[in-house]
C-alpha cells in the first residue's frame, strides 16, 4: 500500500495488527542479523515466523514457497524464528510477498503460525566452521539389529512393582532403572558398597561379549542405567565422576535418534547426532573433560540431506531442518572403578585434586573459612581475567543509579572492577571490595575504592543516600551471615535512603525463558558469513527435499524438567561435600561450587594455548567459587525481616533475584 493511498484510507484493526507485526519482524531481523529490510522488491525475502526456532521445518516451508516460482535457495539459520528465500526472479518474489504475507501455515506441532514477509537486499547468516568430534568420542551406527532392539526394549518392564530396588522413583520427567549399582544423579556416582541384587540383565551378556570381541569396548560393564525419554525430555549436562567409573562409558540408543550436546570447559559446544540403534563410546578427553547432556525439546535441528549420518550437526543453513523426537530408550553401560583415577586431567579429577571439595559449613567459623578459601582467595587469583569479562553494565542497575538525585553519596559494596562507579557522573560514588587486586583495578581507572569486608564496612552509619550490592550476598555461606550483610547495607543508609541488591537465582529458567547464563553457550568458532545476494547464488541451489521425520528446534515447545523450572526442591547439602556445578547448566543445589576456568598467562613462561577442537590440550587452571543461589521469594523474605525497612520493588532480572529497599 503506497503512502498517498494510505493517507486517504483508514486501516482496519486486522491491517493495523499486520503492520505492527511487519515492523516487529523488521526490528528482529536488524537486531539478530544486522540486516535492514527495503521498501522495494528484490529477489530475496525474509520470512518472519518461518524458522527452525519456532517449529517450522524445511520440508514444511519449501512447498509453500515453491508454489510462486523457482526457489534458488532457502536458508534456515539454527534456532532462529525466521528464514530467507531467494527466488529466481523479482516477479516471483513479489508474487509470494503479496500472496503469502499474513497467511497461516501449520507448524510441526500442529499449531497455526502466521508468516510475515519483507524484502532484503541480501541475507547474511553467521555460519560455524566444521568441528571435529570431541577427542575420544566414537559413534557406531547399526550396532545391533532391529530384532535385538525389539528384544531389549521388551525386556524392560516399566510396569513392574515400583518397590523393586532397580526402579528409580525420584525422577519425575523420565523413567529410569538401574542394574548392578544405582547411579546417583546428584553426584554422578555410585555407592560401591551397595550393589543391587541380580547384576546386569542376562539379555545383555551376548551383546556385550560381541562388543568386546569386536573391540568396541575394553571392559565388560557391571553397571547399567536404562532411561526412557519422551519427546520434550532431556538430561542436564554432566560428567560422570572420574573416581566412580573406568575410562569407558557407552550408551546404546533405542527407539529414536537424538542430538546430544557435548560441552568443553572453554565454552565450545558440539551437537552430535546419535542415530537409532547406534552406540556412543566415550573415552579419554570426551569422557573426562567434556560434559554431555540432552536439551529438553520436542525437535532437534539436523541435516536435511538424505545421506545424513551420525556425528556433528553442521551449521550449513542451506541444509538444516527439524526432526521430531520419538520415544528414546538408552542403555548406558559403565564399569565401576575400584582404584583411584589417574587420568590426564588432574585439575578436574576428583581422585587427583589436592583437596576434596569442602563440606557444607555448620558453624560461623567454618563458613568464614570456606569464604576465605573459596571466595576471597579465588577472586585475588582471577581478578584480571574476571575484570576482563565484566564490562557491560546491566540496564536496570544503570536505571537505578541514574534516577538518584544529583549529588547523592552512593556506596557500591562489593564493587569488583568498578564498572558501576562511573555510570552517573553527578553522584559521589565510593566502592569497596574484599579483593585487593580488584580494588587496584578500580584505582587504575581513577575510581575511589578501598578494601574491606562487607560484614564490617568502615563507613559512618546513616551516611549514604544509596547503596548497591551486586552479586555479593550470594557468596556468604550461612543464612545468618547473609542477613548480617543485609543489615550492614541498611546501617549505611540515611532515613529515606535506598539500596539495590542483586543475587544469583536458583531459577535460571523463569516464566519459560532461559537466563542469559544458560543461553550463552558458544557453539564453536565462527567462520566467514554465508552471504545470499543477487550475485552469489549459483552454488546455493536447493532442491525440494523428500518427506522425512521433522525433528528439531532448540525452542520448539520445550517440556521443562524440574531442574530447569528451578524450583527450590534442591537437595540439601548438609553433612556432605558441596557439589561442583557444571557451567551454563541449571542449578540442582542451592549451595555449590562454581568453576572458573582461568584464561591468560598462568605463569610468566607458560602461555595458555587456545582451544583446538581437533587436538587435546591441558585445560586452563580451574578455581572454584562458593555460591548460595537464592530461590524465588528468599531474598525478599530476608529483607522483610529487617528493621526500619520497606521494600519498594522485587523482581527477576536475567537469572538474578533483585530487591530495591528503602530505610524508613
Amino acid at each position: 500500500m503506497d503512502s498517498n493511498h494510505q493517507s486517504n484510507y483508514k486501516l482496519s484493526k486486522t491491517e493495523k495488527k499486520f503492520l505492527r507485526k511487519q515492523v516487529k519482524a523488521r526490528h528482529t531481523l536488524l537486531r539478530h542479523e544486522g540486516i535492514e529490510t527495503v521498501s522495494y522488491a528484490t529477489q530475496i525475502l525474509v520470512v518472519a515466523n518461518g524458522g527452525l526456532g519456532n517449529g517450522v521445518s524445511r520440508n514444511q516451508l519449501f512447498p509453500v514457497l515453491e508454489r510462486f516460482g523457482q526457489v534458488d535457495a532457502l536458508l534456515m539459520p539454527p534456532n532462529k524464528p525466521y528464514s530467507f528465500v531467494r527466488y529466481k526472479t523479482v516477479e516471483e518474489s513479489k508474487k509470494a510477498y503479496v500472496t503469502l504475507n499474513g497467511k497461516e501455515i501449520v507448524d510441526d506441532l500442529g499449531q497455526k503460525i502466521i508468516l510475515y514477509f519483507n524484502f532484503v537486499e541480501k541475507a547474511q547468516c553467521k555460519e560455524l566452521g566444521l568441528q571435529a568430534l570431541p577427542p575420544g568420542l566414537m559413534v557406531v551406527e547399526e550396532i545391533i539389529s532391529s530384532e535385538d532392539e525389539k528384544m531389549l526394549l521388551e525386556s524392560v518392564k516399566w510396569t513392574e512393582d515400583k518397590d523393586n530396588q532397580n526402579f528409580q522413583k525420584s525422577l519425575k520427567h523420565r523413567r529410569v532403572k538401574h542394574f548392578g549399582y544405582e547411579f546417583h544423579y546428584e553426584n554422578n556416582n555410585v555407592d560401591k558398597d551397595k550393589p543391587l541384587p541380580g547384576g546386569l540383565p542376562d539379555i545383555c551378556d551376548s551383546i556385550l561379549e560381541k562388543w568386546l570381541k569386536e573391540g568396541y569396548i575394553r571392559y565388560k560393564p557391571d553397571q547399567l542405567t536404562v532411561n526412557q525419554y519422551e519427546p520434550g525430555h532431556g538430561i542436564p549436562a554432566h560428567i560422570d565422576t572420574h573416581s566412580a567409573f573406568e575410562d569407558e562409558i557407552v550408551s546404546l540408543s533405542l527407539g529414536s535418534e537424538i542430538v546430544m550436546d557435548f560441552k568443553h570447559p572453554d565454552g565450545v559446544t558440539v551437537p552430535v547426532l546419535l542415530p537409532r540403534r547406534s552406540l556412543l563410546v566415550m573415552t579419554g578427553e570426551s569422557r573426562y573433560l567434556w560434559s554431555h547432556g540432552i536439551t529438553p525439546r520436542k525437535f532437534d535441528t539436523v541435516q536435511a540431506s538424505k545421506n545424513r549420518k551420525s556425528g556433528i550437526i553442521t551449521s550449513d543453513v542451506g541444509d538444516l531442518t527439524l526432526n521430531k523426537r520419538g520415544v528414546r530408550t538408552s542403555f548406558t553401560f559403565r564399569k565401576v572403578r575400584q582404584t583411584p583415577c589417574h587420568c590426564s586431567y588432574p585439575l578436574v579429577c576428583d581422585s587427583q585434586m589436592k583437596e576434596s571439595p569442602p563440606s557444607f559449613p555448620e558453624s560461623d567459623k567454618e563458613a568464614s573459612q570456606l569464604e576465605q578459601e573459596y571466595v576471597h582467595q579465588v577472586y585475588e587469583e582471577i581478578a584480571g581475567h574476571f575484570s576482563s569479562t565484566r564490562h557491560t553494565p546491566w540496564p536496570h542497575i544503570v536505571e537505578f543509579l541514574k534516577a538518584l538525585p544529583r549529588g547523592s553519596l552512593v556506596a557500591d559494596i562489593g564493587c569488583g572492577n568498578g564498572k558501576y562507579l562511573g555510570i552517573n557522573k553527578e553522584l559521589y560514588m565510593i566502592g569497596c571490595d574484599r579483593s585487593q587486586n580488584l580494588v587496584d583495578i578500580c584505582r587504575e581507572r581513577q575510581f575511589q575504592a578501598f578494601v574491606c569486608d562487607a560484614l564490617a564496612i568502615p563507613i559512618r552509619s546513616g551516611a549514604c543516600d544509596a547503596c548497591i550490592s551486586i552479586a555479593v550476598i550470594h557468596h556468604f555461606a550461612t543464612a545468618e551471615r547473609r542477613m548480617a550483610a543485609l543489615q550492614e547495607l541498611v546501617r549505611l543508609l540515611r532515613p529515606g535512603g535506598k539500596a539495590l541488591i542483586y543475587v544469583w537465582a536458583m531459577e535460571q529458567e523463569y516464566k519459560k525463558k532461559k537466563s542469559k547464563y544458560l543461553r550463552e553457550n558458544r557453539i564453536g568458532q565462527v567462520k566467514e558469513e554465508e552471504i545470499l545476494d543477487d550475485a552469489s547464488m549459483q552454488e546455493l541451489l536447493v532442491e525440494q527435499m523428500p518427506d522425512v521425520d521433522n525433528q528439531n528446534s532448540a525452542s520448539s515447545a520445550p517440556s521443562i524438567s524440574d531442574s530447569q523450572k528451578g524450583g527450590c526442591n534442591s537437595r540439601k547439602v548438609t553433612n556432605s561435600k558441596l557439589p561442583i556445578h557444571t557451567n551454563r547448566t541449571s542449578f540442582h543445589s542451592q549451595d555449590l561450587l562454581v568453576p572458573w576456568h582461568l584464561k591468560g598467562n598462568p605463569g610468566k613462561d607458560k602461555p595458555v594455548e587456545p582451544f583446538d577442537p581437533i587436538g587435546s590440550h591441558d585445560p586452563s587452571p580451574v578455581f572454584h567459587r562458593y555460591y548460595h543461589v537464592f530461590c524465588e521469594g528468599e531474598l525478599e523474605g530476608a529483607c522483610q525481616t529487617l528493621s526500619n525497612v520497606s521494600i519498594l520493588q522485587s523482581y527477576y532480572d536475567q537469572g538474578n533475584w533483585c530487591v530495591i529497599l528503602q530505610k524508613v
